[in-house]
């Protein structure tokens, strides 16, 4: 079928210079070649051509006022990819990396993440070059209050519900949510990841890392394993990374390893989560500090680690999982990872393995739960907190808790389904993006050309 060739040659025209993008594209079409094999209507829907070009892409200015006074200039987007399933659902990521590939491989993924959680959400993902870190709490009002002075036109509780990601937490959405009001006037939940005593969801911190972890349970279960008494190697300092760490010591593991963009840390007795959190959501620091309190433990720095390769990968445990950002785990790392003999690999963030990474973990068929599964926990529950908003209730910790691990279950057992009924019962990059194309391309066939 020469549809994937040509379908990322026209992609390589009409969107250039957006590698991740391509690389995410290509990915999900890839795994669906056995799928119009036997169900060749999809193509003839051109269902490939509509679903990688965005519904829509807004691009804009973002000027605000520094706190010596002085104008600052970023670049903001918000694209809604897909909308077959619901309105737009996705988070906006302020990081200095960020660019319209960025954005746009980010909401591509989107689109299969949303669609294998059951809930009526479609894809989308927004963010800026925006870099939070060394800013006061003044500057990143005055940078929210500007970036969602544009943003507001385009969203809505039933039209676009943006959340948090990288660089983007309780701080700036609070400050973001402000604006929205100020502008329009009306108080409802056009945002996700709000404070818990303005309409915010009990277990939104905690879900896409706690996901993560029930994932990777539901894997181990399939093979007969738990993760009670496995070490685990976790990357970032994030939330996602905080909240995978805190589950795994609740279901008996030992997580001893996190990593910022300076360095990684080793525990080998196991991450000091209090400590941790402390680090980083009180002070905002770097990892470094860890040692202050953990002498013994064992920092390494970025600089001194090769290119090719990631420290916190190159540490000998059970299971990993990946939390920090795009590829940061490489064929090297996953290559090392197998020969120190780890059986289940969980990504906590988005597209987290390279392509060869991924190849590796597939052909040595591991226990590997793709990002577009295993983090799908956040934005599950982000939906969860809109059925709360609607309903003008608060639900407690448990009940989401408990929606949270029957959803993250579903979408194990779509997957392995999928991949089973497709003769790849190992493959669950193949189920998940075939049983979330389905959904996406059926209901889009049912609504017409549009």
């Amino acid at each position: 079928m020469p549809y994937v060739h040509d379908t990322l040659s026209r992609l390589k025209l009409s969107s250039p210079a957006q590698v991740e993008f391509y690389q995410a594209a290509e990915e999900v079409l890839e795994c669906l070649r056995p799928l119009f094999e036997r169900q060749p209507h999809y193509l003839q829907h051109s269902i490939i051509e509509r679903m990688v070009e965005p519904e829509r892409q807004i691009m804009f200015r973002v000027c605000w006022l520094d706190d010596a006074g002085c104008v600052q200039v970023n670049k903001g987007y918000r694209i809604q990819f897909n909308s077959a399933l619901g309105p737009y659902k996705g988070g906006l990521r302020f990081h200095p990396s960020v660019t319209a590939g960025t954005i746009k491989f980010l909401g591509f993924e989107q689109i299969f993440k949303n669609a294998l959680t059951g809930l009526p959400i479609g894809g989308g993902k927004g963010g800026s070059d925006f870099d939070p870190k060394g800013k006061s709490d003044n500057e990143i009002m005055r940078f929210c209050q500007a970036f969602m002075s544009e943003l507001y036109r385009h969203i809505g509780p039933t039209r676009d519900v943006p959340a948090g990601d990288i660089g983007v937490g309780a701080r700036e959405i609070g400050y973001m949510y402000g604006q929205y009001k100020r502008l329009t006037g009306r108080y409802e939940g056009v945002l996700t990841g709000k404070g818990l005593n303005w309409g915010g969801s009990l277990g939104r911190k905690e879900a896409t890392g706690y996901g993560a972890v029930y994932f990777a349970q539901n894997m181990l279960a399939a093979r007969g394993e738990t993760l009670e008494g496995k070490t685990c190697l976790v990357s970032g300092a994030g939330n996602v990374s905080i909240y995978t760490i805190e589950k795994l010591y609740e279901l008996g593991a030992t997580p001893i390893t996190c990593s910022d963009s300076r360095g990684t840390v080793h525990d080998p007795k196991g991450i000091d989560l209090g400590l941790l959190k402390q680090l980083k959501e009180v002070k905002r620091v770097s990892l470094e500090e860890y040692l202050s309190e953990h002498p013994d433990a064992h920092y390494i720095s970025a600089r001194d680690y090769p290119q090719d390769g990631h420290a916190v990968w190159h540490i000998k445990a059970d299971a990993a999982f990946p939390c920090a950002t795009q590829n940061e785990l490489t064929e090297l790392d996953a290559q090392t990872l197998l020969a120190n003999q780890v059986t289940c690999v969980s990504e906590g963030a988005n597209m987290p393995s390279t392509t060869e990474a991924v190849d590796c973990f597939l052909a040595a068929k591991i226990a590997y739960g793709p990002g577009k599964a295993a983090n799908a926990g956040g934005v599950a529950t982000s939906q969860l907190e809109m059925a709360q908003n609607s309903s003008m209730e608060q639900w407690p910790l448990e009940k989401v808790d408990q929606k949270l691990k029957e959803i993250m279950a579903n979408i194990y057992q779509q997957c392995a389904t999928t991949a089973e009924e497709f003769g790849d019962p190992t493959n669950l990059v193949l189920g998940a993006n075939i049983a979330g194309f389905r959904k996406v391309a059926d209901a889009m066939i049912e609504q017409g050309v549009m």
